[in-house]
Order: C-alpha cells, then sequence, then structure tokens
C-alpha cells in the first residue's frame, strides 16, 4: 500500500484493550516508547490486528499545540 502521509513510524503491537465501540491499540516503536492510537472495534477486526504483529503507525495532524 502507497500513502502519501510523511509520518510513518514502524513498530509491534504490544498492547489491544478493546472497549464497548473503540479499542487501543498500543504500538511499541522501540527503546520503551509506546503509541497509542484509538481505533474503531470493527477496524481491529478489518485489519486483523495481533499482539506482536509488525505494524505503522501513521500520524496527520492539521496543528500540533505546545503549552507550558
Amino acid at each position: 500500500m502507497k500513502i502519501s502521509a510523511r509520518n510513518q513510524i514502524g513498530g509491534t503491537v504490544s498492547k489491544i484493550t478493546k472497549g464497548a465501540t473503540t479499542s487501543h491499540v498500543s504500538i511499541d516503536i522501540g527503546d520503551g516508547t509506546i503509541i497509542t492510537a484509538s481505533i474503531t472495534n470493527e477496524a481491529v477486526a478489518d485489519l486483523q490486528l495481533r499482539v506482536g504483529e509488525p505494524v505503522k503507525a501513521i500520524i496527520k495532524a492539521s496543528d500540533v499545540m505546545v503549552a507550558v
């Protein structure tokens, strides 16, 4: 699959926590860093996500905010 988004980070699914409609998918990107994505349970099933599977986190954001 080709995609235009440039912010792609490879990692491994380390945990999937399913809720009523949404799952939190934790992706270990190395050095103890975890990215968590909130996606629908349907998307988890469609993608056939499993712990230990290699995946890519694709980040698309129109704004980045910084606060102190």
